[in-house]
C-alpha cells in the first residue's frame, strides 16, 4: 500500500476513533440517568409511594417538554425567519460577517439546530423546579377567604398567582431569546447594521463628483428585518404588560416599607395604580412597535420606549416615595390604621391563633400554709428530669458501647404504666458509625446496619442517687412499654446506607447486640424486614453501584441474592421524600406503639404567599437553646400541623395521617395524590395516646403572638404591649429559652393536662408579660387550645431570668451546694441547673429547677466516666424562694413548712406506693425507717470513696448522710 493511501486512511480511524468515544460517553450518561431514575423508582415502590414518583417524574417531564418546545422552538423559528429574509445583496464590509454568513449558508439547519436545542435543554431543566406549583394550580381548592383590597380568594394568592407568574416569564423569556436570536441572524446575514451607509441625495446626479454621495441613518434595517423585529418587540411589550398588570396582586404579599406584610397606605394609593399605568404604556409602546410594521421610523416606538422608561421611574418610584414621605411618615398610624387592622386579622388567621384565649391574670406572689392544697393533683406530675442534661446520664448508663449513641436533647412522651399516664423521658439508642473502632466498609454497611432499643425514664423521679429510674433499659430491653421489636434501622443517626439480608441458611453477618450469645460474646442477626429495595438481581445492584459510586456494591461477598439496600434513613429524609410538599418539623421523636418502634414526626403545610399575613423567617423562629437550626433561610406567612407522619424502626414505612383535614393545601395535594394520606380515623388508640402539639408550631405561634395579640391597631403600632421571648438563663449565647413539655393545671380546669408551655416578657425588661401553654395531648377533645394568662402591669412577676439570678445567688442554694462543688479542682464536682419550669399553681406561677451535680473527672479535666444525678430540687414563688432533696421539700420549705398537697413522693424522691391519688401521707415510723436506710447507703458509699481516694465524693455523702440522720430524728419526735 502506498504512503498516499495510508495517509488519506488516517483521518478515517481518528474519526472512527472519536466517534466510538463519543458513542461511550453518550452510552455512560445514558446508563448515570437510567440508574438514577430506576433506582429512585424502586425506592418509592418499596415504600408503597410510586404515584408521587410518576405524577412528579410525568409532571416534570410535561413542563420540562412544554418549555423547551416554548424557548427553544422560538430560537429555531425566530432564526429561520431572519434568515429567509436574507438580502441577496447584503451590505457589509467586515470580513468576520462575511465568514459567519458563509458558514451559516452552509450549515444552516446545524447553526439554527444547535444553539436551540442547548436553550430548549435549559429552559427544560429550568421548569422541572415549577413541579409543584403546576400541580397545586391545577388541584387548587378554594379557602373560603378573600383578601380586603382585590376581593380574591387566598388560593388565586396561593396557587394561581405563582403559576400565572411562571407562565408570563416563560412567555417573555421565550420572546427576548427568539428577538436576540433573529437579530443576531440579521446581523450576520447583512440586514441590520450598526455602521452608516452611504446613500445618494435625491437629484444630486452630478458625474462631475461635486456632490458627494451623502450619509443616511434613518433605517439601518431591510425591510424584512424591520417587519420581524417590530413584531417580536411588540409583543414583547404585550406580554410585559400583562406582567406590568398581574404584579399588582403582588403587594398582598410583600414585605413593604419594613411596617408589615400585606397591602398599606402607600400601596393602596401610589403602587398599584402605578403598575396599571404602566401596563397601560407597555400596551401602547406596543402599539407603536406594531406600527413600525409600516412607517419604518424607529424614532416613534424608540421614543415611546424612553417616555416609558421615565415615567416608570417617576410613577413607580418617586412618587411612591414622595407619598411615603410626606404623607404617611407625619402621621403614619392614622393613615395606616385600616390597614394595620386588616393585617392583623389576615395574619391570626393564617397561623391559626385568630381564637387564642387571652385573660387577665393577678398573680399572687405571697405565700401562705396550704396554698397549694387545691392544686393536689397537678404536683405528682411536675417534671424533674431535664430531657437535655440527662442525655449524658443516658450515655454513661445505657450506651452500652461506644458504637451506640443516644440525641443530645431526649425527649419528652407521656405511658401508662400501672393504670397511671406519667411524663417519661424517651430515647432511641442507635448506631453511631464513628465510635466504630474499625471503620471497614465491611462494618459500616454490612455489619454495624443498627441500633437496638429505646430507653425510657420517668420524667417526675430519680433513684435515690439522683439517676433516672428506668421503665424501659439494657440489652436485651427490659422494662414495662411492652416492645416486640426493638430493632432500629431507621432513626434520627441512621445517615448512612446499608445493605442488610442474607440468604437462608447462611451464618448472621449484622451484629445485633454486643452480648446474648450462647458463649457470651456478641449476637448477630439477620434483617427479615420488607425495607429497603432488594438488589439480588445483578443490573439492581449494578445501578446501585452507579447511584452510590461504589464499586464493593458489586464485589463484597456479602452483598448477594437476599440483599436489600437500605437508605434515606431518617425520618425526615423518607417524609421529605415521599411528600414533598410538606414542612417537616426539625423534632422527630420515639414512641413503643402497639409493640413496634415508631418515629412519630409532625408535618405542616406552609406558604409564603396568604394575602397580608406577616412573614417570619422559619430557620430563625425554631431556634432556641435546646435546638440549632441550620440550612436556607424559609419565610412563611401560613402555617399548618395538617399532617402526623409515622416511620416505621424497623422496616422503615411511613405512614401519613391527614391530621387537620380542613385546610385548603392539604386537600389541595390530597387531589394531586389521591389516596396517599391516611384518614384521621385510622389512627390506633395507642398512636393516638402518644400524639402531641408540634414544637415548630408552637414555636411560631409563640412568636407570632408575642405581638399579635394586639388587636387594636395603635397598640400594635405603638408597641405599647410587645412581648419577648426570653433568653434561657442557663444559655450564654442568648438563645431562647425552649418550650417545656410538662403536665400542668391551668386555672379553673380540674386536672392537669399534658401540655406545652412558654412565658414571655415584655421588650426590653425581664419580668413576666405573660405565660402561654397549649393542650398537647392529641387524645384531649381539648387539643390545640391555646390559651394565654396575661399577667398584671401593676404588680410584677420575676421573669425567667430574674428567677434564676435570685436562685444562683440565694444562700441557702448556696449552702445546700457547698458540699458537692468546693471541694477542690482535682475532685470537685460542677452544679448543673436544669430547665427552669414555669407553672400556674397556687393562684400565681412558680418555678421549679432541678439541679444536678456532676463531677470532675481527675487529671484532664474530661468529663469521661462522669455524668449529672439530681440533687436537689429548688423552688421560687414571688420573691420567696425553698431548696430541698426533693420537691416536696422545696415546696414545704416555700409555703411556711406546709405547701398542703403532697408531690406523690417520700423524702428520697420515690413515689410513695402508699399515697392514694397522690395525696396521701406516710407514717413518720415508716419515713424515718427509709431515711435511716439511706443514711446507711450513704455511709457505705462515702466509705468507698475514701478507699478511692475521692475525697469530694466522700464528703459529699457524708453530708447526706448526716442530713438523712437529722430527717430521720425530727420524724421521731415530730
Amino acid at each position: 500500500m502506498s504512503s498516499a493511501s495510508q495517509v488519506r486512511k488516517q483521518p478515517r480511524r481518528h474519526t472512527a476513533l472519536g466517534a466510538t468515544l463519543a458513542i461511550l460517553v453518550v452510552l455512560v450518561v445514558v446508563w448515570w440517568i437510567v440508574s438514577e431514575v430506576v433506582t429512585d423508582w424502586l425506592w418509592f415502590r418499596n415504600l408503597h409511594f410510586g404515584q408521587v414518583f410518576t405524577t412528579r417524574v410525568v409532571t416534570g417531564a410535561v413542563l420540562a417538554a412544554a418549555q423547551g418546545v416554548l424557548l427553544g422552538g422560538a430560537c429555531a423559528l425566530n432564526m429561520a425567519l431572519a434568515w429567509r429574509s436574507r438580502p441577496q445583496r447584503p451590505v457589509s464590509d467586515s470580513p468576520t460577517l462575511d465568514h459567519y454568513r458563509s458558514a451559516l449558508a452552509r450549515r444552516t439547519a446545524v447553526i439554527v439546530a444547535v444553539p436551540s436545542l442547548l436553550v430548549a435543554l435549559g429552559a427544560g431543566s429550568l421548569a422541572v423546579s415549577h413541579t409543584d406549583e403546576t400541580l397545586a394550580f391545577l388541584h387548587r381548592t378554594p379557602f373560603g377567604q378573600s383578601d380586603a383590597y382585590f376581593g380574591m380568594d387566598a388560593s388565586f394568592y396561593v396557587f394561581t398567582l405563582p403559576f400565572l407568574q411562571d407562565v408570563f416569564s416563560a412567555v417573555l423569556a421565550a420572546l427576548v431569546i427568539g428577538t436576540l436570536a433573529a437579530a443576531a441572524v440579521h446581523v450576520v446575514t447583512g440586514s441590520l447594521y450598526a455602521t452608516p451607509v452611504a446613500v445618494r441625495r435625491h437629484g444630486s446626479g452630478d458625474e462631475s463628483g461635486a456632490h458627494p454621495p451623502t450619509v443616511e441613518l434613518r433605517n439601518p434595517l431591510n425591510a424584512a428585518a424591520q417587519v420581524h423585529l417590530s413584531v417580536l418587540l411588540g409583543l414583547i411589550m404585550v406580554v410585559y404588560g400583562f406582567q406590568r398588570l398581574l404584579s399588582r396582586y403582588e403587594f398582598a404579599i410583600s414585605d413593604n416599607d419594613a411596617l408589615f406584610t400585606g397591602i398599606g397606605y402607600t400601596d393602596d394609593h401610589a403602587r398599584i395604580t402605578a403598575r396599571l399605568i404602566v401596563a397601560i404604556i407597555a400596551w401602547i409602546c406596543a402599539l407603536m412597535f406594531f406600527a413600525n410594521v409600516r412607517l419604518k421610523l424607529w424614532r416613534v416606538p424608540g421614543t415611546a420606549i424612553v417616555l416609558m422608561i421615565v415615567s416608570s421611574l417617576i410613577i413607580q418610584a418617586i412618587y411612591p416615595v414622595a407619598i411615603q414621605q410626606f404623607t404617611v411618615r407625619p402621621s403614619e398610624v392614622s393613615q395606616e390604621r385600616s390597614y394595620i387592622e386588616r393585617q392583623i386579622e389576615a395574619t391570626r388567621a393564617a397561623y391559626d391563633v385568630d381564637d387564642v384565649t387571652v385573660s387577665d391574670y393577678s398573680a399572687e406572689t405571697n405565700v401562705s400554709a396550704g396554698q397549694l392544697k387545691s392544686d393536689a393533683e397537678a404536683l405528682p406530675g411536675i417534671r424533674l428530669m431535664d430531657p437535655a442534661l440527662i442525655a449524658e446520664t443516658y450515655e454513661q448508663l445505657q450506651q452500652v458501647r461506644g458504637y451506640y449513641q443516644f440525641p443530645g436533647v431526649l425527649d419528652v412522651d407521656r405511658y401508662a404504666i400501672d393504670g397511671k399516664t406519667t411524663d417519661t423521658i424517651i430515647a432511641a439508642r442507635e448506631i453511631n458509625i464513628a465510635g466504630l473502632p474499625d471503620q471497614s466498609w465491611i462494618n459500616t454497611h454490612t455489619v454495624y446496619t443498627h441500633g437496638y432499643g429505646v430507653v425510657a425514664s420517668y420524667g417526675n423521679r430519680s433513684s435515690s442517687n439522683g439517676e433516672p429510674v428506668w421503665t424501659e433499659g439494657d440489652i436485651p430491653p427490659q422494662g414495662r412499654l411492652d416492645v416486640d421489636e426493638s430493632r432500629i434501622y431507621y432513626g434520627e443517626a441512621e445517615n448512612q446506607w446499608v445493605v442488610a439480608g442474607n440468604e437462608p441458611g447462611a451464618a448472621p453477618i449484622e451484629l445485633d447486640t454486643p452480648g446474648g450469645s450462647e458463649s457470651g460474646g456478641e449476637q448477630h442477626s439477620t434483617y427479615t424486614g420488607a425495607g429497603g429495595v432488594a438488589i439480588g438481581n445483578h443490573v439492581t445492584r449494578a445501578m446501585y453501584a452507579t447511584t452510590f459510586t461504589d464499586l464493593n456494591l458489586l464485589l463484597s461477598s456479602n452483598v448477594n441474592s437476599a440483599s436489600r439496600i437500605l437508605y434515606n434513613r431518617t425520618p425526615r429524609e423518607r417524609i421529605a421524600q415521599v411528600a414533598p410538599w410538606l414542612t417537616v418539623d426539625q423534632d422527630p421523636y420515639p414512641a413503643v406503639v402497639d409493640g413496634r418502634v415508631v418515629w412519630i414526626v409532625d408535618a405542616y403545610t406552609t406558604s409564603a404567599d396568604y394575602p397580608n399575613s406577616q412573614h417570619v423567617t422559619l430557620q430563625d423562629t425554631i431556634a432556641d437553646s435546646a435546638r440549632q437550626t441550620s440550612g436556607e433561610d424559609t419565610q412563611v406567612n401560613y402555617m399548618r400541623n395538617s399532617v402526623k407522619a409515622v416511620v416505621d424502626a424497623y422496616d422503615g414505612t411511613v405512614d401519613l395521617y391527614a391530621w387537620d383535614a380542613d385546610d385548603p393545601i392539604l386537600q389541595t395535594w390530597m387531589k394531586v395524590y389521591p389516596g396517599l394520606l391516611k384518614d384521621r380515623g385510622e389512627i390506633s388508640s395507642d398512636l393516638m395516646s402518644h400524639l402531641r402539639y408540634p414544637q415548630d408550631m408552637f414555636k411560631v405561634q409563640r412568636q407570632i403572638l408575642g405581638r399579635y395579640h394586639m388587636e387594636n391597631p395603635d397598640s400594635w403600632y405603638n408597641q405599647s404591649d410587645l412581648w419577648e421571648v426570653p433568653a434561657d438563663p442557663r444559655d450564654s449565647s442568648g438563645a431562647y429559652e425552649p418550650p417545656y413539655y410538662l403536665s400542668i393545671k391551668w386555672p379553673g380546669d380540674e386536672s392537669p393536662v399534658f401540655s406545652q408551655t412558654a412565658v414571655y416578657v415584655p421588650k426590653n425588661r425581664e419580668n413576666m408579660a405573660a405565660y402561654m401553654s397549649v393542650v398537647a395531648d392529641a387524645s384531649s377533645p381539648d387539643y390545640g387550645t391555646l390559651r394565654v394568662l396575661k399577667l398584671s402591669d401593676t404588680a410584677q412577676v420575676p421573669g425567667p431570668n430574674q428567677t434564676y439570678n435570685a436562685i444562683v445567688s440565694d444562700q441557702q442554694v448556696a449552702d445546700k451546694l457547698l458540699p458537692f462543688i468546693g471541694q477542690g479542682s482535682g475532685s470537685s464536682a460542677d452544679a448543673l441547673y436544669g430547665n427552669l419550669l414555669t407553672l400556674p399553681l397556687g393562684n400565681g406561677l412558680i418555678y421549679v429547677e432541678p439541679i444536678y451535680t456532676q463531677r470532675k473527672s481527675a487529671g484532664t479535666g474530661a468529663s469521661a466516666g462522669t455524668y449529672p444525678v439530681l440533687r436537689f430540687v429548688v423552688v421560687r414563688f414571688g420573691t420567696h424562694i425553698g431548696i430541698g432533696d426533693t420537691l416536696q421539700e422545696a415546696l414545704d420549705s416555700v409555703f411556711a413548712g406546709d405547701a398542703g398537697a403532697s408531690t406523690g413522693e417520700d423524702t428520697a424522691g420515690q413515689p410513695s406506693e402508699q399515697q392514694g391519688g397522690g395525696t396521701g401521707q406516710m407514717s413518720n415510723e415508716e419515713a424515718a425507717k427509709q431515711l435511716l436506710q439511706e443514711a446507711s447507703d450513704a455511709f457505705g458509699r462515702a466509705d468507698q470513696a475514701l478507699k478511692n481516694g475521692d475525697l469530694g465524693e466522700y464528703q459529699a455523702q457524708m453530708q447526706t448522710a448526716q442530713d438523712k440522720t437529722r430527717e430521720a430524728y425530727e420524724k421521731l419526735n415530730g
